[in-house]
């Protein structure tokens, strides 16, 4: 089961890298809707550095997972063992929770594109990958 979790969660997070990586160089598919909005206008426009730093980051994250789950030998993590572990399966819980205006399980705008797909689609996949994330750290022996 920790094997099959590392794999899932690891892939998951290296596709959420590539598409963020394709909106980089240009790609608008899904655009808009992953971008909160007050229905008439996006709330900010991410610049093409912020795209690029949300690409790297979610792409080492998912290595972190491939080595806190043992399918890689550590390269990064030894420093980030400690705490980097608890850190990752708490934000993406925390970002599942949101902020209680614009995304999370308890938005109180509703109604525009990306409020639909937080609710049926971001909000729960960050709950999943989370605690997938702590069943890996509970699993893993240190």
């Amino acid at each position: 089961m920790l094997e099959f979790l590392t794999w899932a969660v690891g892939g998951i997070l290296f596709v959420l890298s590539g598409v963020h990586g394709y909106w980089l160089f240009g790609g608008q598919v899904g655009y808009k809707a992953a971008i909160p909005s007050t229905g008439a206008a996006m709330l900010f426009k991410p610049s093409r550095m912020g795209t690029a730093v949300v690409a790297i980051l979610l792409a080492l994250a998912a290595w972190f997972v491939f080595e806190l789950g043992g399918v890689r030998r550590p390269l990064l993590s030894s420093i980030f063992y400690p705490y980097g572990r608890w850190l990752l399966s708490g934000l993406f819980i925390i970002r599942a929770v949101g902020d209680f205006r614009w995304v999370g399980f308890f938005k109180r705008k509703k109604g525009t594109v990306f409020a639909k797909w937080d609710s049926v689609l971001y909000s729960p996949l960050c709950f999943l990958l989370g605690s997938a994330l702590l069943i890996i750290v509970l699993l893993r022996p240190e």
